[in-house]
């Protein structure tokens, strides 16, 4: 099934006017991309750029026009960041063909981001409501047990999940995308995709490749995503184990460790590296294992690898695995668990889809890239290939969605002859745990080791939670900020929060540091009273010697 395409003026009416009845969340999403292409002389918010966006009707010189190709821009796959190629597309009236390989959402919507916020939220209920003593102080009590539906929990995050994707998919139609069900694979030919389902071949002008990411499974790990699952299968919630062993413990782990404590089941941590938490800043993972781990039914084994993991039964037969040394490799541990969920990271999608017969060589899968994300043919010393493009987690730059939606825009914005490159620098990151973490810029190691190479002076200043008003309203005091900053010049380099909000809170620290404010003009920046943002404006004056009431 392919959708028409709706031209100029219209086009954007048509999106205005579905966008005005539909959720939030896709409002955000679109009004993103307009806002890139319709503010004059403003740089992109979330990079750092030179150039000047125009109006679509300046940059709307393209081959489809005389007939040449069928699409100015096709873009294979349709999760967040195809989606925010292609809105950013159709706001320069190029002439756009979306590959959704019947997967419009990709893993962010359908088995990520937004099922697994549900899911949080639900049981960030239960959690909330069976701590007694917590209620108590604020003068609440609550009788009884607290149940929840563990059928209905997974409803909820299945039927976001599909609202969520029904918002992307009515957005490219009205914008005048042509969406195509089949996935698209490159036929080794310049300007073409092949459609798998149908086998029909297209003819772009760009093609821009954005197939996502899948979830990576470690040899001797049997996965049957009923006793031992990915995050695919755990964000189905099919039951809640008595103790689950989560392989891995970053974001993914972390959350899901989260989910199921609340609903009552005991985790096991094993983790192949020395720490746990080992991509976190150390102060912040400290931090995480006291108010995330300890005190909670969460144990954990590291340095050592689950070297092989064989399914179980649900309520008859257990899991087993067999955990051996990182180093020696020697046998260390054998456990039986109800379930366990492998959280070990995520691997390009790019398989089968024709790279080879273009020349590119992966590593790992992954696909190189210029800074403008134009597709190399190798890593090292590799040739751009022209009018191809490549964002998101296949190209291993930095797998978030929103990465991959700046990404995306960039991509466009190169195409419309207007020079753009991500600061990946200034992307933040969030852990939604209760409380969350959140980050943007290097860890304090990295840091570190980026100012004694440059040749820079690090500074570093925190704010507290437990010295926050609203925190303490909410009876949430644990927590704090850390600005990471550069003495010489004044600018923010990094910042790291763990505490109630980290993940709204992040964003003017992303802001500061892709306009490079100083830690001095945000000291001098008014923060509203009483708010959690004045944990900031304690890190921020405490920076330049200054004192927060």
């Amino acid at each position: 099934m392919m959708f028409r395409t709706v031209s100029g003026s219209s086009a954007i009416w048509a999106a205005f006017m579905l966008f005005a009845s539909t959720s939030s969340s896709s409002n955000m999403l679109t009004t993103s991309a307009f806002t890139t292409t319709t503010r004059t002389n403003t740089p992109v918010a979330f990079t750092r750029s030179s150039i000047q966006s125009s109006s679509p009707s300046t940059t709307a010189i393209f081959a489809s026009e005389d007939g040449e190709f069928d699409f100015d821009v096709a873009i294979i796959g349709c999760g967040v960041g195809g989606h925010g190629a292609a809105l950013h597309s159709r706001a320069q009236q190029f002439k756009t063909g979306v590959f959704a390989g019947e997967d419009v959402g990709g893993t962010c919507v359908n088995r990520g981001c937004v099922p697994s916020k549900a899911l949080l939220a639900a049981s960030g209920r239960v959690r909330e409501m069976q701590n007694a003593a917590h209620l108590k102080d604020l003068g609440i009590e609550v009788e009884g047990k607290v149940n929840y539906d563990r059928e209905a929990v997974a409803a909820h995050a299945k039927n976001l999940a599909n609202r969520v994707k029904g918002n992307l998919e009515n957005s490219l139609v009205a914008l005048g995308c042509d969406v195509i069900e089949g996935r698209g694979i490159l036929t080794g030919n310049p300007h073409e995709v092949k459609d798998a389902k149908t086998g029909k071949v297209y003819t772009a002008k760009n093609i821009i490749l954005a197939p996502g990411s899948i979830p990576f499974v470690p040899p001797g790990v049997e996965v049957d995503e009923k006793t031992v699952y990915t995050s695919d299968g755990a964000l189905e919630l099919q039951f809640v184990p008595e103790w689950v062993a989560i392989i891995g413990s970053g974001y993914i782990g972390l959350e899901f460790s989260d989910v199921y404590t609340a609903l009552g089941a005991e985790v096991t941590f094993i983790e192949a590296l020395p720490n746990i938490m080992p991509t976190f800043d150390r102060e912040i993972a400290k931090q995480a294992e006291r108010m995330l781990i300890r005190d909670r039914p969460i144990d954990y084994r590291t340095g050592v690898f689950a070297a092989k993991v064989t399914p179980g039964v649900p309520g008859e037969k257990p899991v087993t695995i067999e955990m051996i040394d990182a180093n020696t490799k020697e046998l260390v541990e054998t456990i039986e668990v109800d379930a366990a969920m492998v959280a070990t990271g995520r691997v390009p999608n790019t398989a089968n889809m024709g790279l080879e017969d273009m020349g590119i060589e992966t590593n790992r899968g992954f696909v190189a890239v210029t800074e403008k994300m134009e597709v190399l043919t190798k890593a090292e010393d590799g040739e751009v290939i022209p009018n191809l493009y490549c964002i998101g987690d296949a190209n291993g730059k930095m797998m978030l969605a929103h990465a991959a939606s700046a990404q995306g825009i960039s991509a466009i914005e190169n195409i419309a002859g207007r020079e753009h490159e991500v600061d990946h620098d200034a992307i933040p990151a969030a852990c939604f745990t209760h409380p969350e973490i959140a980050m943007v810029g290097p860890t304090e190691e990295q840091a570190k080791e980026r100012a004694e190479k440059e040749g820079w002076e690090m500074g570093i200043s925190k704010g507290s939670f437990r010295a926050n008003s609203k925190a303490l309203a909410e009876g949430e005091g644990n927590g704090m900020a850390k600005v990471i900053y550069n003495k010489g010049t004044g600018k923010v380099v990094a910042v790291h929060i763990i505490g109630l909000h980290a993940a709204d809170l992040i964003q003017e620290c992303s802001n500061a540091v892709a306009a490079g404010t100083t830690v001095k003009e945000l000291s001098m920046m008014v923060h509203t009273h009483p708010t959690l943002c004045e944990v900031l404006d304690e890190a921020f004056k405490g920076a330049v010697g200054m004192s927060a009431h």
